[in-house]
């Protein structure tokens, strides 16, 4: 129940110059299908070759899953407020939208925790690697990769259900959860415990990736085919960590620790990094520098234009 308030929001951070408005529309228009295009090509080229259904390939597929999981729950809704006058959502609409969107930026990084290992026991213990990295073992880390994510943001988001709030404005561009504990009425003890409690789970991660990394560069730099294999499917890996990991560190603590001393624009592009780069590029940075993918891709897309051409004709 709220109190005082209506349950609808306003999301307070969509207010733009109508000029402004039309050009982010198209800019966005052409973001959005970029991001289904390059995603879906990724998918449908690993889901159709056999000789790909290896781990690593595996959870790079899972990695495209959950990017176009995470956009569908903003690019629709911020394209349609950006034509409209009115840039409200209703309770329900904020917390499902919060839900998708974070537990799909938590999944991301728990996916990317789940290919750091793999790497790791790629390179430093490759004579182990096909007996623990069997079918079974890929599908737990499947289903950790998803699980985990799911479950901590249920757990917010049912919290957030129930506080009463003495507020309606969300100043974001869509709706996350800790704006909306901050609208509540009365003080959320248990809210910031199991907040903090999800941060510290997921620097653990980031702590994990380090230390495996760490392993990684010191195995990797004793031969010269260590290093051409660290560079061929590691350094895709670490530019994907970096570019999550610094969007959702500077998300999380201008959501939780931000002021209005900084500019609406500045909020605004902290709060669409990673809804924006991390999709586009994970497919792109994937796909050029591994070379099975990239020789694919190449098939893919000559196969395709060929028939195009000869339909032409």
């Amino acid at each position: 129940m709220m109190e005082n308030v209506s349950s609808i929001f306003r999301l307070a951070g969509l207010n733009f110059r109508p000029e402004y408005r039309y050009i982010l529309f198209s800019l966005t228009l052409l973001c959005y299908p970029l991001i289904i295009m390059f995603n879906m090509t990724v998918i449908y080229v690993i889901v159709m070759n056999k000789h790909l259904y290896e781990p690593m390939y595996i959870f790079l597929c899972n990695l495209c899953i959950n990017a176009l999981y995470g956009t569908v729950g903003f690019y629709p809704k911020f394209l349609y407020d950006l034509l409209s006058d009115h840039h409200v959502i209703s309770y329900l609409g904020c917390l499902v939208q919060a839900f998708v969107i974070y537990s799909s930026a938590l999944c991301e990084f728990s996916t990317l925790t789940v290919m750091a290992v793999d790497r790791y026991l790629a390179i430093c213990r490759p004579l182990e690697y096909h007996g623990i990295m069997t079918n079974n073992t890929v599908i737990k880390c499947m289903v950790f990769s998803w699980f985990s994510p799911l479950l901590c943001m249920l757990v917010l988001v049912v919290l957030s259900s129930t506080l009463t709030l003495c507020g309606t404005n969300i100043d974001k561009l869509y709706c996350d959860n800790w704006s909306v504990v901050k609208l509540s009425c009365y003080p959320t003890t248990v809210n910031n415990v199991f907040g903090y409690i999800v941060i510290i789970v997921y620097f653990i991660h980031s702590l994990f990736i380090m230390c495996s990394y760490i392993q990684l560069v010191g195995a990797s730099i004793k031969s010269k085919e260590g290093r051409n294999r660290f560079m061929q499917t590691c350094m895709p890996h670490l530019l994907s960590l970096l570019n999550v990991t610094v969007a959702l560190l500077f998300d999380v603590m201008f959501t939780r620790y931000g002021t209005r001393n900084f500019s609406q624009d500045l909020q605004n592009f902290l709060a669409l990094e990673f809804l924006v780069i991390p999709p586009i590029l994970n497919p792109l940075i994937y796909g050029l520098k591994l070379k099975k993918i990239r020789n694919q891709l190449m098939r893919f897309y000559h196969n395709n234009v060929i028939s195009a051409v000869r339909e032409l004709h």
